[in-house]
């Protein structure tokens, strides 16, 4: 990592499905990629900078950076001297449970802005993180569901079901099946147009307009993700690597710090997942 960044993800044990990272980050440059999870990221000094979706916006000190899952995004310092902030990543069916619990919203629930300005939000997810630090689970737990809670309330609410597909978006939709069944092997772009009955122009605008990115990118964030599970389960880096496609651990490592904010081993050292040297 570059000289003064630091950064580090892992998991509270007594706070399920919600991952947790803490960072200063001065060059690094986040790919464009997705989360599983919804994204809190409270912002306490310097600025971040990412593109959400198509739009490039700014979160400082005391607002909050809030991504949906599925939703592509990438991230980047605003200023010179970086930006420092503290991430929660709850997993959506606990955001779903929170929003059902607290304000009767039944469905699936999303945010409707990238950044907040809330310090008071802000300082509930700083909260959240150290509780977790300090082993205080019910304080954790407890400030998770406050904060989840008012940003739903302020700037969420349940998520409009998305139209029938076109052909463009049905094409695009067995594109990705398809890299998702054969992820360490995909096809060119032309094979997979004329497997799928298009052209390989009409297939790649269909696809980024379906999903934020290109077929490539979006297979990249996918193998990184697989990745991830595969490292959860205590998977080797280089066993990920080649189970998910890419040519070894080095490249493994590249993409997965672009997306994750860290490389794939101290991932998994900081979540208690890797195996023990012997």
């Amino acid at each position: 990592m570059a000289s003064g960044e630091r950064a580090r993800y892992w998991q509270y044990a007594e706070l399920p499905g919600v991952d947790l990272l803490h960072a200063h980050y001065i060059r690094k440059a986040f790919a464009r990629h997705t989360h599983e999870t919804f994204v809190f990221a409270a912002i306490t000094e310097g600025v971040e900078a990412f593109h959400y979706r198509d739009e490039l916006v700014h979160a400082g000190p005391g607002q909050i950076a809030l991504v949906n899952p599925d939703t592509p995004h990438t991230g980047h310092a605003g200023v010179p001297e970086g930006w420092t902030y503290r991430t929660i990543y709850p997993d959506a069916e606990i955001v779903r449970s929170i929003a059902a619990d607290t304000l009767a919203l039944r469905g699936s629930v999303g945010f409707t802005a990238p950044v907040v300005d809330d310090p008071y939000a802000a300082r509930l997810v700083v909260g959240v993180h150290r509780a977790a630090e300090e082993g205080n689970a019910l304080a954790a737990d407890s400030l998770l569901r406050l904060v989840t809670a008012r940003m739903l309330r302020s700037h969420g609410g349940l998520v409009t079901p998305l139209p029938a597909l076109s052909a463009g978006a049905r094409n695009a939709a067995r594109a990705r099946a398809v890299l998702e069944d054969r992820m360490t092997a995909p096809p060119t772009l032309e094979r997979l147009a004329d497997e799928l009955g298009t052209s390989p122009f009409a297939l790649l605008r269909g696809f980024r307009d379906a999903y934020g990115m290109p077929p490539h990118t979006w297979l990249t964030d996918a193998r990184v993700r697989r990745a991830r599970q595969l490292l959860d389960a205590g998977t080797p880096p280089a066993a990920a690597a080649a189970a998910v496609g890419f040519t070894d651990q080095s490249h493994l490592n590249r993409h997965f710090t672009r997306s994750v904010g860290v490389p794939p081993g101290a991932y998994q050292r900081a979540r208690g997942t890797g195996r023990r040297a012997s």
